[in-house]
Parts: structure tokens; C-alpha cells; sequence
């Protein structure tokens, strides 16, 4: 009875989990990431091993939400200036590799004496790589943010644009479909022109206000439903018109990462993003027939080569041609060999006109998940290459990747204190990520010209999203001491590395900040208070000279009374607040005579 009251898919959930977890640590610990885990969890439990699990294309249509909130995550950390700055690895870079590694698989599939629309359909579709598979490696890997990872990405972004003209190329090709008219044709790009508009218009003008009441509200759970909203609906909209989903999250991304809400919108996605990513790696695991590589295994590893090797000797040759280091264009070549979703997505279209057999297309399915399957492979021997040319002592190793190190600064709370700290800062030149939890402070800050982004710093993801892990130094500026302690514990634990100075609110604060082992501290109060207490007796008529002794015995007072608080409670050391500076002699205070020769 139990049993027949169960949810539908808990069975499939409970071996989808218990599957992930048993896989990809293993894979991890062999060094070949999390994404070989799931391709195998899937390929053991699908309907072609074990059978626990039935089709993965159902859970394949669940799964690709997660290659649009990739997509979403990926938009957000990718200001629109330097997204235009890309054009040229997006629209040339990308489309030379796209139109040459097709043309290239096209020639081959002919030479082998397949017809005209397979060897086109499949050249083209076996051309294009996974945006969900690369860059989850390279995310892995810390390197999306590097100079070939940027180029990587925009490859990749036009692999996901090129998908609409070839999916037009399979309906042109269909057998008894005539062109469309150049009415029909206009009114097409129109409507998917206006969808751009719509998201563009949207994402500018009605997000990020929408967001401002949201967050005056405190509601954080309205706040994720929101995120979600907005990532979805700009990938359905784009999916209405024939465009890719994924790149409508990643406009809608982009749109927002100049917004307050960033960083917060950010750390909301990621565990949906995470848990979907892996569902999608496993549905695609689930597709890989085991029986058809066993049996068709010479033609299955000739296509293998054939790609991997194809696609990496023009990634490289075009990497290298448009101003890439040797280094950069081999770790492209090795990141970006692999078939793609998209290929998938191609290759039914064609099924669905009769382009393709379904042999032909079970074939192509296998050699695109086996390409993604060695693509970690790929990479690991690439790192242990260019381990061993180190190890050797290479002074100029050409396959090594080496990035500069530039300090920056992660300022939680945008009040006047963390404003003037972020002032220091920035005349230095130094790069700073300011978070606060204030809309009206946000707001303030912003017309005031710095970028500050709302953000809760006693949550780890908000936090690791705002850039803590990179962050050589977090300046605490905070007026709450409990919200700061929450904070120096989450970062201690989680970012060990960064240095961590703090606005102390009052004395009994820095008292705790000290037990707490901050890098720094200061009482936010105290060296104001000094100055105006110099001010206070150079009016009453005070002599310079013991203005000076008064600052200097009051400030080793205040440290002998911090001293013996720590040690015998918060009352301790009173009596040293109201002695009378003992006044030195001129004589006492004069520089040493110089020796006599």
C-alpha cells in the first residue's frame, strides 16, 4: 500500500541520487571530474545497463533547464561591455570553426560514401560542441574567467546561435518542402527580432526595479521564485521563436549583470543549476547503447578520431592564428573536441524529415557521448604534460597556462564607513566587489558612481558569489556585530585564505574581534575621537609638545586596559581612564646630542 502511494519518479529519484553519489566522487578522485561521473552513473542504471531507469529522453527534457540556468549564471558574470569586446572570437573566431570543421566532416562523410544529407546533416551537427560539457570543466577548473576560457566561450556561444540556421538547413532539405516565401521569411525575423526587444527591454527596465521591492520585502524565498522567473521566461520566450533557450537565459543574464541583485540572483540559481546540470549529464549517459559500441565498435572509434582529432587540429590551428599562445590554443583544442547537445537536438529534427536513418542517427548519438566521455581524458593528459615538462625544468614551457595574480578586495557593508574604505582602495587602482543588504543604501552608492550589489553576508553562496574565494582581503564593514560575526565565521571556514579586517562598532565589539583573530580591527569611533580631543585642548591653549604626550600616553593606556580586559572581564582596567598624563621635561623629549667625535 506504501508502495502504490509513493510520487511519481521517486524510485527513478532515489536511483538517480543513489547513483551520483556513488559515481562522481570516484570519477573526481581519478581526476576526471564530475561530468565522466555522471555519463557513466547514466550509462550503467539507463535502459542499455542495468536497466534501472527507463528512457532518458523525458528526463533529458527535465534536464536541459539546467543548461539554461548555466547559461543564466554564465550571462550574469559577463558584463555587456566585455561581451562586445568578444565579438571577434564569437562572430569570427566561432563561425571559422563552425563552418570549417562542417565542411571538413561533410567531405569525409562523402569520401566514406554516405549521401549528401547525411554527410551534411551530421558533419555540421557533429561540428558543433557541448556548452553544458565545457564549461562545466572549465568551471571546475577555475578557468573560466582565463584568456583561453573567455575564447572557449565565445566559440561556444556561436555554436549556440549557428543551431537555428541549421535546424532552417534541415527543413530546406526535407523531401517535399519547397522554400518559404520572402513574406514568410520577413515575418519570421520580425517576430524574432521582437523577442530579442521584449527580453532586452525587460531585463533593462523592469527586472531590476521589480527586484528593489522584492527585496524590501525580506521575502527570500519570493526572491528565488523571481530569479527563477526571470531566467525561465527569457529562455521560453526565445524557444517561442525558434531560438535556443540557453541563449535567451544568457541574454537575460548578461542584462542583469550590471544589476544590484547580481550576486544574489546568482547564489539562488546555483543549487538548481547544479542538481539539473547532473540530471542532464546522466540523461545523456542514459542514451549511450553499450550493445551498439560493442557491435559497431570500428566504425564507432574511426568517428571518435575523426572528431576529436578533426576539431581539435582546426580549434588549435585558428586559436593559434588569431593571436592565442601555444598554451591557450591546447587547452581549447583539448576542452572543446566533443559533440554537443545540440547535435542531439539536430539529428531528431533530421529523424522527424527523413533525413537521417535511425541507425545512422543511434551511431552519431553513441560517438557524440563517447567524444564527451574522453574529453576529460584529453584534459588530464594535457595536465600531466605539461606537469612533467615542469618537472624538468623547462624554463619556457609552451603547454603551461600561467595567469596573473592581481589582489582584490571584497568590501561587506556600503554605509559611509565602507564608502570611504572603498574610496583608499580604488586610488590604488585596486579591483573591489561591495556587497550590502540596504536597497536604499545600494541605491545611494550607485548614483554616487561605485557598484555595489545587494547581498546577505551571513550566507556562504552569496558570499562565494560575490567573490570571497578570490578575494585577497574582505573589508567587514558592518554595523551589526552579530551579522558580522556570522560573517568572519563563514568566511574563516570557507575562505581561509583571505585576510579579514573589521569595523568594530565599540569597545566590547573589538574586544570580540580580537578573541575571533581578525587580521585587523579598529573601533570606528576612536581616532575621530582623538583628533577632536587634539582640537579640544589646542583651543584651550595647550602647547603642541604635550598635546603630543597627552595622544601617546592615552593611546598605550587604552591598550594596557584592552590588554587586562581580555584577560579579567569587560570592567577591568577602569582606573586607567581618568590618570593624568605625568609631564616629561624638554630635555627628555629632545633627540639624542650627536656623538663627539
Amino acid at each position: 500500500m506504501a508502495a502504490e502511494g509513493a510520487p511519481p519518479f521517486f524510485a527513478e529519484s532515489i536511483v538517480f541520487l543513489a547513483a551520483t553519489v556513488v559515481a562522481v566522487p570516484i570519477a573526481k578522485r581519478l581526476g576526471l571530474g564530475s561530468v565522466v561521473g555522471y555519463l557513466a552513473a547514466g550509462a550503467v542504471i539507463g535502459p542499455h545497463g542495468l536497466k534501472l531507469l527507463g528512457s532518458g529522453e523525458d528526463v533529458l527534457h527535465v534536464a536541459e533547464l539546467g543548461v539554461v540556468l548555466l547559461l543564466f549564471v554564465i550571462g550574469l558574470e559577463l558584463d555587456p561591455r566585455k561581451l562586445w569586446r568578444m565579438k571577434r572570437d564569437i562572430f569570427g573566431l566561432g563561425t571559422a570553426q563552425v563552418l570549417l570543421t562542417g565542411v571538413t566532416f561533410y567531405a569525409i562523410g562523402r569520401l566514406f560514401g554516405y549521401s549528401f544529407t547525411t554527410s551534411l546533416v551530421a558533419g555540421f551537427g557533429l561540428a558543433l560542441s557541448s556548452t553544458a560539457f565545457a564549461l562545466q570543466i572549465l568551471q571546475e577548473r577555475g578557468q573560466l574567467s582565463s584568456a583561453y576560457g573567455q575564447r572557449a566561450f565565445g566559440i561556444l556561444l556561436l555554436q549556440d546561435i549557428a543551431i537555428v540556421p541549421l535546424l532552417a538547413m534541415v527543413a530546406i532539405l526535407a523531401p517535399g518542402e519547397g522554400p518559404s516565401t520572402y513574406t514568410q521569411i520577413a515575418s519570421e525575423i520580425l517576430i524574432v527580432l521582437a523577442a530579442v526587444a521584449a527580453v532586452i527591454l525587460t531585463g533593462r527596465y523592469l527586472v531590476s526595479p521589480i527586484f528593489l521591492l522584492l527585496a524590501a520585502s525580506r521575502a527570500r524565498e519570493v526572491m528565488l521564485t523571481a530569479a527563477l522567473l526571470v531566467a525561465l521566461g527569457s529562455a521560453g520566450i526565445m524557444h517561442a521563436v525558434g531560438l535556443s533557450m540557453a541563449l535567451g537565459a544568457f541574454l537575460a543574464g548578461v542584462l542583469l549583470a550590471e544589476s544590484s541583485f547580481r550576486h544574489t540572483l546568482e547564489a539562488d540559481i546555483e543549487p538548481f543549476r547544479s542538481l539539473l546540470m547532473g540530471l542532464f549529464f546522466v540523461a545523456v549517459g542514459m542514451s549511450l547503447d553499450v550493445y551498439l559500441v560493442m557491435t559497431h565498435w570500428e566504425i564507432l572509434a574511426i568517428g571518435v578520431i575523426c572528431v576529436m582529432g578533426v576539431k581539435g587540429i582546426f580549434l588549435w590551428a585558428l586559436s593559434r592564428g588569431t593571436g592565442s599562445p601555444n598554451s591557450d590554443a591546447l587547452r581549447i583544442a583539448v576542452t572543446l573536441p566533443q559533440g554537443g547537445e545540440f547535435a542531439f537536438v539536430l539529428f531528431t529534427a533530421a529523424v522527424g524529415e527523413r533525413l537521417l536513418s535511425y541507425q545512422a542517427v543511434n551511431q552519431l548519438n553513441a560517438i557524440v557521448v563517447l567524444t564527451m566521455l574522453l574529453t576529460p581524458v584529453a584534459c588530464l593528459g594535457l595536465d600531466r604534460l605539461a606537469a612533467r615538462v615542469k618537472a624538468r625544468g623547462v624554463e619556457n614551457p609552451s603547454i603551461e597556462t600561467f595567469e596573473e595574480a592581481t589582489p582584490t578586495v571584497l568590501v561587506i557593508g556600503f554605509g559611509r564607513f565602507g564608502m570611504v574604505v572603498a574610496q583608499f582602495l580604488t586610488s590604488e587602482g585596486l579591483e573591489i566587489t561591495a556587497i550590502d543588504n540596504r536597497p536604499d543604501r545600494i541605491a545611494y552608492a550607485r548614483k554616487q558612481g561605485y557598484k555595489v550589489y545587494y547581498g546577505d553576508a551571513t550566507r556562504a553562496d552569496v558570499l562565494a558569489a560575490a567573490g570571497a574565494g578570490k578575494a585577497t582581503l574582505v573589508a567587514m564593514c558592518i554595523e551589526n556585530d552579530k551579522v558580522m560575526g556570522k560573517a568572519i565565521d563563514l568566511v574563516r571556514e570557507g575562505f581561509p585564505e583571505a585576510l579579514i579586517f573589521c569595523r568594530a562598532t565599540d569597545r566590547a565589539h573589538m574586544l570580540d574581534l580580537t578573541k575571533r583573530g581578525v587580521d585587523f580591527q579598529i573601533r570606528e569611533t576612536f581616532e575621530s575621537s582623538v583628533v577632536f580631543g587634539r582640537a579640544a585642548l589646542e583651543a584651550l591653549g595647550t602647547p603642541l609638545d604635550r598635546i603630543d604626550q597627552i595622544e601617546e600616553d592615552v593611546r598605550d593606556r587604552d591598550e594596557e586596559r584592552l590588554a587586562q580586559q581580555l584577560r579579567e572581564g569587560m570592567f577591568a582596567g577602569a582606573d586607567k581612564l581618568h590618570k593624568v598624563t605625568p609631564r616629561r621635561s624638554m630635555e627628555a623629549n629632545a633627540p639624542d646630542a650627536p656623538a663627539a667625535e
